[in-house]
């Protein structure tokens, strides 16, 4: 369950949030299970945090830093994370579809079990990135990087562009 002063503090908006970051860099932000759904959360540095079984449907968070974050089982449809840093962060079962992630850097992140069904990843940086057992049905990856990219067991649909 989320801490409720981190949920307070992450409400209050992206300056007041990186703030309280930068003057607590030892805290891991626990928001599991919290509902922010359309929230605006561009540009906010929400690395490490715990996201695991949120609700960030239709969430604003482009340009945000998650790296290393978990977000394993949320549930981000919609979502816009154009330009977010997802290096490193455990996505395992997360709901993608028909999200936003032009440009977003996913360097090692585990996305395996993910639904990034008619999610845009045009020029999204996916090096090293686990795909296995993700559903990719209508994503588009046109310009992005998929160099060592793991797809174990994903079945490639033909909608999906290349």
């Amino acid at each position: 369950m989320a801490n409720q002063q981190h949920l307070d503090l992450l409400k209050q908006g992206a300056d007041v949030w990186n703030m309280w970051r930068r003057n607590n860099p030892t805290v891991f932000p626990d928001l599991s299970k919290a509902n922010l759904s359309r929230a605006s959360l561009s540009r906010a540095d929400l690395s490490g945090a715990d996201f695991s079984s949120a609700i960030l449907s239709r969430a604003d968070l482009s340009g945000a830093n998650l790296s290393k974050a978990n977000l394993s089982g949320a549930l981000l449809n919609r979502a816009i994370l154009s330009s977010t840093n997802l290096s490193g962060a455990f996505l395992s079962g997360v709901i993608l579809s028909s999200a936003r992630l032009s440009q977003a850097d996913f360097r090692g992140a585990n996305l395996s079990r993910a639904d990034l069904s008619g999610a845009d990843l045009s020029k999204a940086n996916l090096s090293g990135a686990d795909l296995s057992k993700a559903k990719l049905s209508q994503a588009d990856f046109s310009g992005a990087n998929l160099s060592g990219t793991i797809f174990k067991d994903t079945v490639m649909p033909d909608r999906s562009v290349f």
